[in-house]
């Protein structure tokens, strides 16, 4: 009865309180410091931070402390702290920093445009992930109404996580001290395979990421010209990719890229596939008659997760077909963004990715390439029977289903920053972000009713924290 109580304070102040904070939350264009270098002059991270710190400021939970930690030239973070039972520490994690605009839209919204409707709370950054921080004090607030006992709680909100978390570490030295002795970390920045359980992430896949550039000339010539006397840039560029890639396949030649996937993960995999069906494959708004890569859904989720794969994400140097002339381009430019198993080194990778791409060029042509994100990604400890317990009970008790569990093809730094402080902590990864969701890419929305369940689970999770020390 008292959970109960608890989950139904959680969906009213959802609706009351938490929905309107996201509303405003999105209107604002945090972009994370890698898609704008001027994070600081306009002021958008710093509007999300403070609009986060006043909404935590005025929860009525007893001690409960809040704080925007800064240090110079470096993405602040939203600490907020909450007294409770025992010497062990839990840490919330989540990020208010967003994905840039992305075209594609739906026509009456927009990245910045927040939209309300059948459930869904459209626009860049609800889901991925601006609504942890709220979630967070949720259910801990959930937990202090109905006087169920909890661990200390220390929340982490970071600004930077879209641009690798690469001003993390640097907080994470310094608050050291205060963290304590965590023993669970919560991070809501992750997916759920449908919206009908608890689902949790037990990996991440790493990340090598910068860009190619491929230069021939030192501007363009009529391409009837030189044609077929200078080397087209593009196609130096689509050989050197052919180091890397299959163009086939898709397979990731190198096997300095992969690792030997757990027989555990190969095994939740096949789980995760029979329960979930089709929805690994319809999930993704396929365009004509596109047909996935491979089309067993254990092997499609195993892909994801625990196999490299290369994206290119952007390129330069190629105007847009209307003001395409005939003229043989100077240079090429790719973004590329290549996800590595979740045990792969990410700066070893990047750093022979670099190698890969650089030696001996086709034609001799110049050729960089310039690393701006490398992290490495994370596999869960072993799960205790503790945790087991509570996922599966939080489930049935706010889905009515059993939990499930499988790793995401996503990259969150902080998991490996915080598995290697704290090697004995157990980790409840989770989130929001399920099928058609489209974090980083256009029409992003949060499943709000999905989001009230998964409160009330991380409250009950807390609980059964508590009692089990």
């Amino acid at each position: 009865m008292t959970m109960s109580a608890a989950a139904q304070r959680i969906a009213q102040q959802w609706d009351d309180e938490i929905v309107p904070q996201l509303i405003d939350y999105i209107r604002i264009p945090s972009k994370s410091p890698h898609f704008d270098s001027a994070w600081e002059s306009n002021g958008h991270i710093e509007r999300v931070i403070r609009l986060a710190e006043a909404w935590v400021r005025a929860q009525p939970i007893a001690g409960l402390t809040v704080e925007i930690v800064r240090l110079p030239r470096r993405t602040p973070v939203l600490l907020f702290r909450v007294p409770g039972v025992g010497d062990k520490t839990v840490l919330l994690y989540g990020h208010l920093d967003k994905q840039p605009e992305m075209t594609g839209w739906r026509g009456d919204g927009g990245p910045w445009v927040p939209i309300l409707e059948d459930g869904k709370l459209y626009g860049r950054g609800g889901a991925d992930d601006g609504y942890a921080v709220f979630a967070a004090l949720s259910a801990i607030g959930a937990l202090e109404a109905q006087r169920l006992p909890h661990a200390p709680c220390i929340g982490v909100i970071e600004t930077c996580e879209e641009s690798g978390s690469y001003d993390l570490p640097f907080y994470l030295e310094l608050l050291k001290p205060r963290l304590g002795d965590v023993d669970l970390v919560v991070g809501l920045d992750s997916g759920c395979g449908d919206y009908e359980r608890l689902w949790a992430t037990t990996s991440l896949r790493g990340l090598a990421a910068g860009t190619l550039v491929v230069e021939v000339l030192t501007e363009g010539v009529h391409s009837g010209d030189a044609s077929g006397v200078v080397p087209s840039s593009f196609r130096i560029a689509r050989k050197l990719l052919d180091r890397l890639e299959d163009a086939a396949s898709g397979w990731i030649l190198p096997s300095a890229f992969h690792a030997q996937i757990p027989l555990e993960r190969v095994e939740q995999a096949g789980k995760a596939a029979a329960i979930l069906g089709d929805i690994v494959f319809r999930k993704y708004p396929f365009a004509g008659g596109t047909q996935p890569m491979v089309d067993d859904g254990g092997e499609a989720l195993l892909n994801r997760t625990w196999r490299p794969a290369l994206s290119v994400v952007g390129a330069d140097g190629l105007p847009a077909i209307t003001s395409a002339g005939n003229v043989l381009r100077p240079s090429t430019s790719l973004k590329l963004s290549l996800r590595l198993p979740p045990t792969v080194d990410g700066h070893e990778a990047t750093a022979a990715l670099k190698a890969l791409l650089e030696t001996d060029p086709p034609h001799g042509a110049k050729v960089t390439f310039t690393p701006d994100q490398g992290a490495t990604g994370w596999n869960a400890p072993p799960t205790k029977d503790w945790l087991s317990h509570a996922l599966e009970r939080a489930s049935q008790a706010h889905y009515g289903k059993p939990a499930a569990a499988m790793g995401e093809g996503g990259t969150i730094p902080f998991m490996g920053m915080l598995g290697e402080h704290f090697p004995q902590a157990q980790f409840l990864i989770t989130g929001v972000l399920g099928p058609h969701s489209n974090a980083h890419g256009p029409n992003e929305f949060l499943h709000v009713e999905y989001a009230k369940r998964l409160t009330a689970c991380v409250a009950d999770v807390l609980a059964a924290h508590a009692s089990a020390r």
